[in-house]
């Protein structure tokens, strides 16, 4: 089973959507995650360890960024 994350940055205006961007990055980089845990620009998959990191990370960025989540056992790309 996955747990994918389809996030996307919101923010007030241009110079908080930066900042807020720059952070999320930022942090998101130090969690260490698998390589394989990358699928998109705005969405993450990873095994169900990692759900509770990724859940206490999100909830960080409050209001700033909408996030949600998906149980899913497949992942297929299409060619």
């Amino acid at each position: 089973m996955l747990v994918i994350y389809m996030y996307d940055i919101k923010a007030r205006n241009k110079k908080r959507f930066n900042r807020v961007k720059r952070r999320f990055y930022y942090h998101l980089k130090k969690l260490n995650l698998q390589q394989d845990s990358w699928k998109t620009k705005s969405t993450i998959s990873v095994k169900p360890a990692m759900e509770g990191v990724l859940d206490r990370f999100f909830r960080k960025f409050g209001r700033d960024i909408e996030v949600y989540k998906i149980h899913a056992t497949t992942v297929e790309e299409i060619e």
